[in-house]
């Protein structure tokens, strides 16, 4: 490679770099969309610790007979829902342990707004016939049947409403009971009861035709606002839940406290970074700042990666993460360029001991990188909200060092030969004088030809 054809190299990779930058810290308004550019780093979803907000953990209790796994997975599935359908998307429903789950929802202090409706969770059944002290009613749909449960409104009458998704046995069911009970003559009423099939039913429903397609809309007179049809709508998807639920630990973080918290993770990863580039550069000379190059391009990775993952939370545990794998991609060109040090010192070329170097470094670093891979894996798997967000950042800064180092960086130090190969001192390459350049087998050793034998008016020449 010529030294123009490096250095222009160099020039569009400082290019693609500093757009790079901009893309991860720069916001503006799209021009002619009515859209806004927020940049990597602002678009990134902030755990529980950064933004703020309120964690719920729950005990489970099933019933007998139940499986507990499937009973707490289908629980989780419509807590996901319920929360979704509220406007809290990146609230967080995960298990603890094995018969615990935990609810985390950032940007939010109340929990008596989002989580009332779960105190006192009861069965939801759904009967033909209206009980007494006299009559225990056939349950033709419970809350199992119910797939889901969410507010709606009807511009057709102007009235908000509540939508209720029934699974296939439920849609079957609710079939034959809107048949039966709409071809009745008067009383084309269905009964609702949350707890029991007993007493007074908690809800009371008119059908005039059946109901065939899985759903069904609900509205009446005591649902005239949007609030009074999400209560019922609570109440009613409570009801579905597949284990009772009792409080266990109930903590709010707030938003001020967050913010500090990012902040000074923020300080903290700015200071390591300066300092680890300083000493980069001191110590390897122009391989060190290629190194700190290379270090930039990691971080907007980082960046990058971090904000398009949708199930990646950075949390402060997470950034601890993304500072040690730094440590690592740094620890990565210190192997490198120890071992090109010293296959200079021992009288290789330059550009011959750059080769050996990151020849021989590549085992030691992958070995490291895998085996710290395989320990944020288990981590994980089976680490609680909060090791998860350090596994996860520091699974995903290994992969991203071990790229930068072993791809970046050697493509940068190969790029900058042409550059300077005949001032070693640059790159802190020395060796002693008495040391004797050795002259490589690959530049040398050459297949011995037979020599060519001419005859030339009766004489032979070799």
């Amino acid at each position: 490679m010529s030294k123009k054809r490096a250095i222009r190299r160099f020039v569009f990779l400082s290019i693609i770099v500093a757009i790079g930058i901009f893309l991860s810290v720069a916001s503006f308004d799209i021009p002619f969309t009515n859209y806004r550019y927020n940049g990597f780093a602002n678009a990134i979803s902030l755990g529980l610790d950064l933004s703020g907000g309120l964690s719920v953990v729950y005990d489970t209790e099933t019933p007998a007979g139940t499986d507990m796994n499937n009973a707490i997975d289908a629980t989780i599935t419509r807590l996901q829902a319920v929360l979704y359908s509220e406007g809290y998307s990146e609230a967080t429903v995960t298990r603890q342990g094995s018969g615990r789950i935990r609810i985390e929802v950032p940007d939010a202090d109340d929990t008596d707004e989002i989580f009332s409706f779960l105190e006192n969770p009861q069965t939801l059944y759904m009967t033909e016939e209206r009980a007494s002290s006299t009559v225990t009613p056939k349950v033709w749909i419970d809350g199992s049947q119910v797939t889901n449960v969410y507010v709606s409104y009807n511009n057709e009458n102007s009235q908000y409403g509540v939508v209720v998704n029934f699974n296939d046995e439920g849609k079957k069911a609710f079939s034959e009971l809107t048949t039966k009970v709409s071809s009745k003559s008067e009383d084309k009423y269905i009964y609702v009861y949350l707890g029991s099939v007993s007493g007074e039913p908690w809800g009371t429903l008119t059908c005039n035709e059946a109901i065939t397609g899985g759903s069904t809309f609900i509205s009446g007179e005591g649902l005239n606002s949007y609030d009074s049809a999400k209560e019922y709508a609570f109440n009613i998807m409570s009801g579905t839940f597949n284990v009772k639920l009792k409080l266990f630990e109930n903590s709010v973080i707030s938003a001020t406290l967050g913010r500090d918290a990012l902040l000074y993770g923020i300080i903290a990863g700015a200071v390591a970074l300066l300092l680890v580039m300083g000493i980069m550069w001191w110590r390897y000379g122009d391989f060190g700042l290629l190194a700190d190059f290379a270090l930039v391009i990691y971080l907007i990775l980082m960046l990058f990666f971090l904000q398009a993952i949708p199930f990646v939370q950075l949390t402060l545990p997470g950034i601890a993460g993304i500072i040690l794998s730094l440590g690592m991609a740094v620890d990565g060109n210190v192997i490198i360029f120890e071992r090109i040090k010293e296959e200079y010192a021992s009288g290789r070329k330059m550009h011959l001991a750059v080769k050996g170097g990151f020849k021989k470094a590549f085992w030691p670093i992958f070995d490291s990188n895998i085996t710290t891979i395989i320990t944020s894996v288990i981590l994980y798997i089976l680490g609680t909200a909060a090791i998860k967000g350090f596994a996860i950042t520091l699974l995903l800064g290994i992969v991203l060092s071990m790229f930068t180092t072993l791809v970046v960086t050697r493509f940068l130090v190969k790029s900058y030969l042409p550059i300077n190969s005949t001032k070693p001192e640059k790159a802190s390459l020395y060796r002693e004088a008495d040391v004797v350049e050795i002259v490589e087998e690959e530049e040398t050793e050459k297949e011995t030809q037979p020599a060519e034998i001419v005859v030339d008016g009766g004489k032979q020449h070799e």
